[in-house]
């Protein structure tokens, strides 16, 4: 089954998209330039956008057809999402970051919890707040997280690339571990093509709103 069926069309103010595609089972990148349209695609996935008209399937579940009138908002669709900056509660510490998704979405795993702290090597971070860590700790905070909310597909818009090259090489490691160790699909968003290199099974390639290959 494919992680992911998109198709959407959008106007917003003079940017136009026009994209269908669909998802593979471990990793597809979106690649393109900056304002080519990725990050407008993973909102519109997460349910954070409405498309004009479409339909997206996200493991198999329909959670958007504009034929029908199906909009399932965001908190219902089980996307783990991660921004460029991570957008940790500074409230909280990592441990009770990364409990959140699981307390949200009342399914707590602690051995799902074990293995992701020990592959994304935060064991260290627990009892931290987010002010006190690197970009990079922040970004695998972040990442654990979102992993751990029980996402039915998991979703970085450019996760590496607010930080320097050292904290880049730090991340990408723990990133392809993850991708091996959980079956869960990834959407992956950026414009560096070594990291889509590493990463990625299937590259969707945009500019401009539309799709150039798959």
């Amino acid at each position: 089954m494919s992680g992911l069926e998109f198709s959407a069309r959008l106007a917003l103010g003079d940017f136009r998209l026009d994209a269908a595609f669909e998802g593979a089972e471990r990793v597809t990148a979106l690649f393109g330039p900056s304002g080519a349209g990725k990050s407008t695609i993973l909102r519109l996935i997460a349910g954070l956008l409405r498309p004009d008209e479409g339909r997206i399937v996200l493991a198999g579940h329909t959670v958007f057809d504009s034929a029908t009138g199906l909009n399932l908002p965001a908190r219902k669709r089980r996307v783990g999402l991660v921004f460029q900056d991570g957008l940790l509660f500074p409230h909280m510490s990592v441990r009770q970051n990364l409990l959140y998704g699981p307390w949200a979405r009342r399914a707590p795993k602690p051995a799902a919890f074990d293995r992701t702290v020990e592959i994304l090597d935060i064991a260290k971070l627990l009892d931290r707040a987010p002010r006190r860590l690197s970009g990079g700790e922040r970004q695998r905070a972040a990442i654990g997280r979102a992993l751990l909310s029980d996402p039915a597909v998991l979703l970085m818009d450019e996760p590496v690339s607010a930080v320097d090259q050292e904290r880049r090489a730090e991340i990408l490691p723990h990133l392809a571990s993850l991708t091996q160790e959980f079956p869960i699909p990834m959407i992956y968003v950026s414009h560096a093509i070594e990291e889509v290199e590493r990463l990625a099974d299937k590259v969707v390639r945009i500019r401009d709103g539309r799709i150039q290959d798959s």
